[in-house]
């Protein structure tokens, strides 16, 4: 049967991808990964060419898209190295949606996947 919603988590150089049914189940699978960025606390600022602080760079960014061949619906949370939350929708063309928290970002994840 094929599965409904996949999950896709890119934290540091680690990628994992789940399938689920249930939008609800995507998102408590996603909810648990923020989590866990989230418990392993903020990143150092990092030293290349230029100096990035942690608000600059995306520690893990945690996406649920659902089917469909074109443009399917995607949105997820980007956690920043600093531990900002920044929750948006769609793939290629972004848009930020609203949320500060864990909790605010799932919620509007799910208005904007549900609708």
């Amino acid at each position: 049967m094929a599965r409904n919603w996949k999950l896709t988590v890119r934290y540091g150089s680690d990628v994992t991808r789940q399938s689920f049914d249930d939008l609800d189940e995507a998102l408590a699978a996603a909810r648990k990964a923020a989590d866990e960025v989230i418990d392993d606390g903020p990143i150092n600022r990092v030293k290349a060419i230029r100096d990035y602080e942690p608000s600059q760079i995306v520690n893990a960014r945690i996406e649920i898209s659902g089917k469909g061949l074109f443009s399917p619906p995607t949105a997820g949370i980007d956690i920043q190295g600093d531990l900002t939350v920044i929750p948006y929708a769609g793939g290629v063309r972004r848009q930020t949606l609203e949320g500060s928290n864990i909790g605010q970002a799932i919620k509007s994840v799910k208005l904007f996947l549900s609708s």
